[in-house]
């Protein structure tokens, strides 16, 4: 990526996480070294953008303390979800989600990082009754650990560090969600989770909530570096799941006029994929 470029997916990123409850107020930014990593990018980038959002006043910096989130936006208010169609982000769609008294969603990922952030903002809301679902239904398609991915990978094909790598990130995240369920059910909320595996690499991220609101977003793949456990920068293909652009589809199936052909194919290449491919891994 390019210098422009970076710095405003970066930002864009840093600022969805402000809003969706990911970064909080009074917690400290990972290193700037450790942020530049995870993005793929220089530290010159990353501080550029640190320093934007410093001077907008989201983040305070102190010599010797780091730099501390300060502030966040006031998302209460927003309508999401809005637009029939157009750029979103997950923050605001889930959050309306868990606003029903029948929540469903199905996801499909390289990883559930993204979904784990935000579930635990609705598991907050839950335990402080702001939100009160009756039920709530998870289906989540990962992909099989074998065989290997086309991305995350190493480009060296002998290298299999950045598989196993992304191994513990997939089952650590999807052990979370579980986890979290088990937490939601706690809480007086029905819940269940279920799990499958599919035996291939996926070319895009899927969230379907309600099966009202779809978000979709093609994975775009990049060479990068990534630090692997003993610290040693691998050459990899990677892609940057949590600045993958994601486009809102909306239809209401008591309004013929609301209908998005778009959602239609995609809903049914989930639910064949479901059936098909997928190999059952985890239930709840």
């Amino acid at each position: 990526m390019e210098g422009g470029r970076a710095s405003a997916l970066v930002e864009s990123v840093l600022r969805e996480q402000l809003a969706n409850g990911t970064l909080r107020v009074g917690q400290l930014l990972p290193p700037q070294r450790q942020l530049a990593d995870e993005f793929g990018v220089s530290r010159d980038t990353i501080q550029r953008v640190l320093r934007k959002l410093t001077e907008e006043r989201w983040l305070q910096a102190r010599q010797g303390s780091g730099i501390r989130v300060v502030r966040v936006p006031d998302v209460a208010g927003s309508e999401p979800g809005s637009e029939a169609r157009g750029r979103a982000t997950l923050g605001p769609l889930i959050h309306r989600a868990f606003e029903q008294p029948e929540v469903t969603l199905d996801t499909f990922s390289l990883t559930s990082e993204t979904l784990v952030s935000h579930l635990r903002v609705q598991g907050e809301r839950i335990a402080a009754r702001e939100v009160t679902p009756a039920r709530v239904r998870l289906r989540m398609l990962l992909p099989a650990e074998e065989p290997r991915l086309a991305y995350p990978a190493a480009v060296d094909p002998v290298d299999d560090r950045i598989w196993a790598r992304w191994q513990a990130m997939a089952q650590g995240y999807a052990d979370t969600v579980v986890e979290l369920a088990g937490r939601f059910g706690q809480w007086g909320v029905d819940t269940a989770v279920e799990i499958r595996r599919v035996r291939m690499t996926p070319q895009f991220k899927l969230y379907v909530f309600n099966d009202t609101d779809m978000l979709f977003g093609p994975y775009e793949v990049m060479r990068r570096t990534i630090a692997v456990g003993d610290g040693v920068p691998v050459p990899a293909l990677d892609v940057l799941g949590l600045g993958s652009a994601l486009y809102l589809h909306h239809r209401d199936p008591d309004d013929p006029d609301t209908h998005d052909g778009f959602f239609a194919t995609m809903k049914a290449t989930f639910e064949s994929y479901w059936e098909h491919l997928g190999e059952p891994a985890t239930e709840t």
